[in-house]
């Protein structure tokens, strides 16, 4: 593992230090990329880059910028090569002016970087200037504050109400894991065991064994599913947890899309037959699509995974998989898996079958859901003022700014304006609208504006004296920044249809964004000819894994899609259970010189 030795450096003088440090190291990135070196080494050169940047932060508070003029060429190709994991500067604090408003002026509180030109650094900047974000001093970990945990908490609990109706109960289980546990099942653990974390420490003292971090529970709740089936008539047994799970991914953290420990929820079933199993299988995988579609906006394409992509240890994989316009690439929004008989047979789980008498391996599923929703809403919705808040999904749906107050307005014609923003609020709050009025007075209206834009807010309310005394006020949708005048009489109505006419708009937009980047390839030139304009491609395709892995590979082009990454080919997504159209005879294979017959069109894109 690389390691960077940087001596205490205070002030100036250390950043000066530093920065000539970052300097010559990106300059070696650099090197290495041209003469195509090693993967590895390019790699371990850019994790030593972005440990310099990071202690020079440390150092100066400050992000690295080069000074100006140096590395000219280098920005010119910034957008082929977005910046990872950038942490953006902070606002700098208002300066507040003298007198009893003390009105303070903002420097540096919008977006600094274009979501179509530079979309990492808007990410970044998006999920930390709208305060859903902290960066933490632990890679791939981050503080989810209180804007972004509010979404989650909206997915949360609609889906766990939902999936009560289903007969599901909620547990938890312990995060930590036994080495025995894990080995029981080494197919299943294969695929993460380079993410296992492992506790090899008590105080200074080695354990006698090294327990694991859950990267997934399988392991850690069948030994229970053992014990506490026995017969028919504890069947099925559905559980779920809502919990944290430990990934130590090598790969490249973006917050919420990829990161070491997330949150997320994690069911497990046992049925007496395949068809139950089956059944809840795409009843779950439904809820997910509800999920994005109706509380997120957000399209999704309903699949099963290809063989290669499918959950190891199960017999199949269904998916929701989501489009992502400004990168052209696809991410997997959430999965429910079918595990047939495969787990209760390492684990032993079995009932008495009341026909026969006989023990019988019971059917299970497992599904899940993460936070990564929240990160995927960001990069769908956002533009270049912020984040776009789906009113459904949103902690406050409506604020309420006064606007029009003066120096010459009486204490007495103010405080009136306040307390009918006051009252709005309040009858908003009694209809079932989230709102909020922000009255504080150290800030402008357009600061107040920009603000809540910033986090994405459906709905602005601007309230001023000439509005009370006619009995309307201005409503401008964040979505579009179309103003409208309602009647204070008819506030609810108003407000409510606005807010639902913003939840179809963002849908139907998104909607439209997907369906014209999804595009039929059946031959090898098509495919490749989409990828290159960001698009997702609809092919024949044979199901074989050798392959998939050769579309992939043969597919990847020179583009670099973060900092230190290779180039990215096209990967099965899914195999879409609405299929364009009919496999017909003599139709061949997306793959050139592939011998084998297609079975169906399946989903490829570059994917996060």
């Amino acid at each position: 593992m690389s390691t960077v030795e940087v001596a205490p450096q205070n002030g100036d003088s250390g950043g000066a230090a530093l920065g000539e440090q970052i300097t010559a190291q990106g300059n070696k990135v650099r090197e290495l990329k041209t003469s195509k070196a090693d993967k590895a080494a390019i790699d371990a050169a850019v994790k030593v880059l972005l440990e310099l940047k990071a202690e020079y932060k440390t150092v100066t508070g400050a992000d690295w910028a080069p000074p100006a003029g140096q590395n000219a060429g280098a920005r010119a190709k910034k957008e082929k090569q977005p910046k990872q994991e950038k942490k953006p500067v902070k606002p700098a604090q208002p300066a507040a002016s003298s007198g009893d408003r003390e009105v303070k002026k903002t420097t540096r509180l919008g977006l600094e970087a274009s979501k179509s030109t530079d979309l990492s650094d808007w990410y970044s900047q998006v999920i930390t200037k709208s305060e859903m974000i902290e960066y933490y001093d632990v890679s791939g970990c981050y503080i989810l504050r209180p804007w972004s945990y509010a979404i989650w908490e909206k997915v949360k609990d609609f889906f766990d109400a939902e999936i009560k109706k289903l007969g599901v109960e909620n547990c938890y289980f312990p995060i930590f894991v036994s080495n025995a546990a894990l080995e029981k099942e080494k197919t299943h653990i294969a695929d993460f065991a380079p993410e296992v974390a492992w506790v090899t420490k008590s105080g200074m003292s080695d354990l006698a064994e090294p327990i694991a971090i859950r990267p997934t529970s399988e392991t850690v709740m069948y030994p229970a599913y053992a014990k506490w089936i026995q017969s028919h008539r504890d069947l099925p047994m559905k559980l779920n947890q809502w919990n944290n799970v430990v990934r130590w991914e090598f790969k490249h953290p973006q917050p919420f899309l990829r990161t070491r420990e997330f949150l997320w929820q994690e069911g497990h079933s046992a049925f007496a037959t395949k068809a139950g199993a089956e059944e809840e299988v795409m009843q779950i995988l439904e809820l997910y699509a509800q999920v994005y579609e109706d509380l997120m906006a957000i399209p999704v394409v309903r699949g099963r995974k290809t063989e290669k992509e499918k959950f190891a240890g199960g017999d199949y994989t269904t998916t929701v998989e989501v489009f992502i316009s400004a990168s052209g690439r696809a991410i997997q929004g959430a999965t429910s898996h079918h595990l047939g008989q495969n787990f209760s047979k390492m684990f032993n789980i079995v009932f008495e079958d009341p026909d026969t008498q006989k023990p019988q391996f019971v059917y299970q599923n497992s599904w899940g859901l993460t936070t990564r929703t929240v990160g995927v809403l960001v990069m769908v919705h956002g533009d270049d003022k912020g984040l776009v808040l789906p009113p459904r999904v949103a902690a406050i749906q409506a604020v309420i700014i006064p606007c029009g107050i003066t120096a010459s307005m009486s204490d007495a014609d103010k405080n009136s304006l306040l307390d009918s923003c006051q009252e709005l609020q309040k009858t908003l709050s009694a209809a079932g609208i989230a709102a909020k009025a922000d009255l504080r007075d150290n800030y402008s209206p357009g600061w107040k504006y920009n603000h809540w834009e910033l986090k994405g807010v459906p709905v602005r309310i601007e309230l001023g004296p000439r509005d009370v005394a006619q009995g309307k006020f201005v409503v401008v949708r964040r979505d579009t920044g179309a103003k409208s005048d309602i009647k204070r009489s008819e506030a609810v109505l108003g407000c409510r249809a606005i807010l639902d006419t913003i939840q179809s708009s963002l849908y139907n937009r998104a909607k439209e964004e997907q369906d014209s980047h999804i595009l039929i390839a059946n031959t090898w030139d098509e495919l490749c000819a989409g990828l290159d304009k960001s698009c997702l491609l609809l092919s024949p395709f044979c199901g074989e894994i050798p392959c998939e892995d050769d579309i992939k590979k043969d597919s990847a082009r020179d583009v670099v899609v973060e900092e230190g990454a290779p180039a990215m080919g096209a990967k099965g997504l899914c195999i879409p259970f609405k299929q364009p159209a009919e496999i017909k005879a003599g139709m061949k294979c997306v793959k050139p010189n592939c011998p084998n017959t297609p079975k169906y069109y399946t989903l490829f894109g570059r994917s996060y």
